[in-house]
């Protein structure tokens, strides 16, 4: 395994970005159990792509301008639907327990839409991880199946440290009400960003 790719793997993990913004706002808001599923439903999101890349689809998005728009509108449309569903959450912020507002099939099923929709990820899996599989490999699906796996498992695992992070400072420090409504409002403006930053962006590379 190359170190180039473990360390790019890394940045593009680590990044802030839809999965990292959705699972920290998922554990400041709802607690560490809450988070952690937020950070499966994210990893989980990533396995279409991966899918895509390991049948050998990638000709799809570096030939088809019109596949990679269509990818890119529908995750912005959903990032503003994100930022309008937590402008208008009123659910507290109690130390003491997790929000039940939201089922554990809701935080999972949000969160692989954010990233099934995530034009950062076919990037990635469609274009940049074949880079790291040499010409003359034997088992050039099984590598990239395994390359994949490694970026999945790294995503979770730093999801989650990220989770855990954010649903320890909302049980010690967070948890006043005036504190709660302007990260609702942080992370409502972050969704926002992010999805009129993905609609105003140009065409990709």
């Amino acid at each position: 395994m190359s170190a180039e790719f473990l360390l790019t793997s890394l940045l593009v993990v680590v990044s802030p970005g839809t999965g990292v913004l959705y699972t920290v706002s998922t554990g400041l808001s709802r607690g560490a159990r809450a988070s952690l599923l937020a950070a499966v439903g994210c990893t989980l999101g990533t396995l279409p792509h991966l899918a895509v890349a390991v049948l050998g689809l990638a000709a799809l998005f570096r030939t088809s301008a019109f596949a990679f728009e269509l990818l890119k509108f529908l995750g912005a449309a959903y990032l503003l639907y994100m930022a309008w569903s937590t402008w208008r959450d009123r659910s507290a912020l109690d130390p003491g327990q997790d929000s039940a507002a939201r089922s554990p099939v809701k935080i999972i099923s949000s969160a692989i839409l954010l990233n099934l929709l995530n034009p950062k990820l076919p990037i990635f899996f469609l274009a940049f991880l074949p880079q790291f599989i040499a010409r003359n490999d034997p088992s050039p699906m099984l590598r990239l199946l395994a390359l994949g796996t490694i970026f999945m498992l790294m995503t979770l695992v730093v999801f989650a440290i990220y989770g855990v992070f954010a649903s320890f400072m909302r049980a010690h420090v967070l948890a006043r009400p005036q504190v709660t409504a302007w990260l609702r409002r942080i992370f409502a403006a972050g969704f926002c960003a992010l999805g009129l930053k993905l609609i105003l962006s140009g065409s990709r590379a």
